[in-house]
């Protein structure tokens, strides 16, 4: 092999990211999928326990809560742990915390445990984040997030429907056990497999919250919530639309959706690659498609193909932000990463926790579905006028 040979081997390996990093992506995807698989299944829930769709319909709310207020406390508390022994002891949390819930026939129950496991979700994916951008060099930082957060698409587009499927035919327990023992098996993995990234120097709190105050983290965070709200009121309300506006069957509707976990997988994908140079770019470059296409949809709503082909280029357009959010946010607080990283999944969940608000402040007032569409388009505009803000004020400090 020649000199100029090994060169070339060896920049394709350094290109490579590390296995770790797959690895954090692998367990985000066994705990996403109960989230997303719960609604295949909740009018069997409903059934099963006796219970209202409503009543069941706030196990979504429970999960939803405990990952929006439990990352930033957690994070502060396990501040001091090594993160293998964090990573593992969440997924062990997750896995105990469903396998209780599947073994009790009592709501209150059920609803408790959905509670732990969205703590320990959020604790877990705050604290994967920030190992990944560890077991990295800082120009792939972006790049390692986004295969991180990747995990979480592929649980929207394989997780979820696959669990579901598999409890169509084992009752709606069947694909939360199938979660259970993916959960375990990536924590087992992590145990032996994961490298420490810790630093020799102990994490203070006290360096945490002086990071939070930085205004541009505070930026980052409203552009999170704003855009991650501005694609999923679109895409939670997109079955109403594409019946009852669009005129597609009924049939066509879970294929259509998981088109727009497809465009999801390729949004960060790309994302990935284009954020740890241009960071900048690739915020108002999937702000501005988020915006672009929900006007489209709106005006569209009518047109089969050009729908169909704007709900791939959605889900494109919203996660090409992620990696360059986490880019953006590992950067500002590069000292002190963990409560920022915590944070920043908060907004997330926050930005789809009031999906509900934003839709039915139209829908509640007898407007048309297509609305949702324009809302999404508002929220994409008020994104990019917060990441504009944050730009300038970067060049300012800079």
């Amino acid at each position: 092999m020649t000199t100029t040979t090994r060169q070339e081997a060896a920049g394709r390996a350094s290109r490579r990211l590390p296995f770790g990093v797959y690895l954090l992506a692998f367990s985000l995807f066994a705990m996403g999928s109960a989230e997303f698989l719960l609604a295949g299944v909740l009018p069997a829930v409903a059934a099963d326990l006796r219970i209202t769709l409503a009543s069941a319909g706030a196990l979504f709310s429970a999960f939803a809560v405990a990952v929006v207020i439990g990352g930033p406390p957690l994070a502060v508390l396990t501040l001091r742990w090594p993160r293998r022994t964090t990573l593992v002891a969440t997924q062990a949390v997750f896995a105990v915390s469903v396998a209780v819930g599947l073994l009790t026939d009592s709501y209150p129950i059920l609803l408790a445990t959905r509670f732990l496991c969205g703590l320990a979700y959020a604790g877990y994916w705050a604290v994967a984040a920030v190992t990944a951008i560890s077991l990295v060099s800082s120009d792939r930082t972006a790049r390692a997030s986004g295969v991180v957060v990747s995990g979480l698409s592929l649980a929207m587009i394989v997780g979820g429907p696959a669990g579901a499927f598999l409890s169509y035919f084992t009752g709606w327990r069947g694909g939360f056990w199938a979660v259970v023992v993916l959960t375990i098996v990536g924590a087992v993995l992590m145990l032996v497999m994961l490298p420490a990234t810790d630093t020799r120097e102990q994490p203070r709190v006290r360096d945490e919250l002086r990071t939070m105050r930085r205004p541009q983290l505070w930026l980052i965070f409203a552009a999170t919530l704003l855009s991650t709200a501005a694609y999923m009121v679109t895409f939670n309300y997109l079955a109403a639309f594409l019946t009852a506006v669009t005129g597609i069957a009924a049939v066509w509707v879970p294929a259509i959706l998981t088109l727009f976990g497809v465009g999801a997988f390729a949004g960060l994908w790309i994302g990935g690659r284009i954020s740890d140079r241009r960071p900048t770019r690739a915020l108002l470059g999937g702000a501005a498609g988020i915006l672009g296409c929900s006007v489209l949809l709106a005006v569209l709503a009518q047109q089969a193909v050009a729908v169909v082909v704007l709900v791939l280029l959605l889900g494109v357009a919203g996660f090409v932000l992620n990696p360059a959010i986490y880019g953006r946010v590992f950067t500002i607080a590069a000292a002190a990463p963990t409560l920022a990283g915590a944070t920043t999944v908060s907004a997330f969940q926050l930005g789809i926790s009031l999906v509900p608000v934003f839709a039915g402040a139209a829908l509640n007032t007898g407007a048309s579905v297509v609305s949702v569409a324009w809302i999404g388009a508002g929220l994409a505009a008020a994104t990019l006028l917060v990441i504009a803000i944050s730009t300038v004020s970067q060049r300012d400090q800079a």
